[in-house]
């Protein structure tokens, strides 16, 4: 059997969807599993050992660039090279009409969510099977009893992401226990006050941990300047790929974040983690996993400094 998934972005929703491989790879040890995800998160199923071809899609990128020939000729380069391959079963977890849409450029029985369970209900009319699952459990959750409602086998499994940090040298990092600050998220108003980051920073320090802050963009970076400049021994990371972020992640004794799909990638790398909520409830998307996990917060009431430092201790105390 040879399945392609199609879940393609964002970084958190991809994460939540590694459990759907190992579920599938343990009640079909020889099936086949492709993934078809967004370029610039590709690397988080090449984590997954089950997982076969990665096949890079750039729908974000694409929106963009719709006036330029080079656009079109990388569009039906990608049609061209889904189509060359035959599946027997295209399950789309994602449940948007962007996702269904490509769903139907694969060549494959289609699976998906009804109209009435999809995120976007028109995607629904795209599938050849499609199966009612509840809106109001976790997005993990929701991934694998989709997967396990359209390949009848049952939702018993324990929750297991697949993936493991890459070995990867980093040798910047100063030596000891480190703490995985990830302070940058996507929206403002998700952000957590620059003034508790440096008392948790310096509270992390006084416990021998070296707070590390990974930053992207220029406007994160100085964010992470910032918050480092007033602890001394932090360190701001350089850029940083997703590969060596998990790298990184992996050698940390506690990562400590807003909403951000780097603290799912943490709870998914069983590194204990603290997910910090302040515009956003973590009801349906929180961070999940089998090792410490903490969600802090929520929309409209983002968590104290103190409340924050106590679960850090008890994360460390394991």
């Amino acid at each position: 059997m040879h399945i392609l998934l199609l879940k393609t972005s964002s970084l958190g929703d991809v994460i939540h969807n590694l459990p759907v491989v190992s579920d599938l790879r343990r009640c079909f040890p020889e099936a086949g599993i492709d993934w078809c995800v967004e370029e610039s998160f590709a690397e988080i199923p090449r984590l997954h050992p089950a997982v076969g071809e990665v096949i890079p899609i750039a729908i974000r990128r694409w929106r963009r660039q719709l006036g330029r020939a080079a656009t079109w000729r990388e569009l039906l380069d990608f049609r061209q090279d889904l189509r060359a391959r035959t599946y027997d079963f295209v399950l789309d977890t994602q449940g948007l009409l962007k996702s269904a849409l490509v769903s139907r450029l694969a060549r494959g029985r289609r699976l998906g969510y009804a109209a009435e369970a999809a995120r976007e209900p028109l995607a629904g009319r795209f599938y050849d099977n499609t199966f009612v699952i509840p809106r109001n459990v976790h997005a993990v959750q929701r991934n694998r009893w989709l997967a396990a409602a359209a390949f009848d086998y049952a939702v018993d499994l324990p929750l297991d992401y697949g993936i493991v940090p890459p070995a990867l040298d980093i040798g910047w990092l100063p030596a000891g226990p480190l703490a995985v600050l990830l302070t940058a998220t996507s929206r403002d108003d998700k952000l957590w006050d620059e003034g508790h980051w440096r008392v948790l920073g310096g509270e992390l320090l006084r416990n021998g941990l070296t707070p590390v802050l990974p930053a992207g963009s220029a406007r994160e970076r100085e964010r992470a300047e910032r918050i480092a400049a007033a602890v001394a021994g932090a360190v701001v990371a350089p850029p940083l790929g997703l590969r060596e972020l998990a790298a990184l992640l992996g050698q940390a004794s506690v990562a400590i974040g807003v909403d951000t799909g780097l603290a799912h990638l943490a709870a998914a790398l069983r590194v204990p983690v603290i997910a910090l909520y302040v515009a956003t409830d973590p009801a349906l998307t929180g961070v999940l996993g089998s090792g410490f996990v903490r969600n802090l917060g929520s929309a409209g009431a983002p968590p104290g400094v103190s409340e924050v430092i106590a679960a850090a201790e008890r994360a460390l105390c394991r």
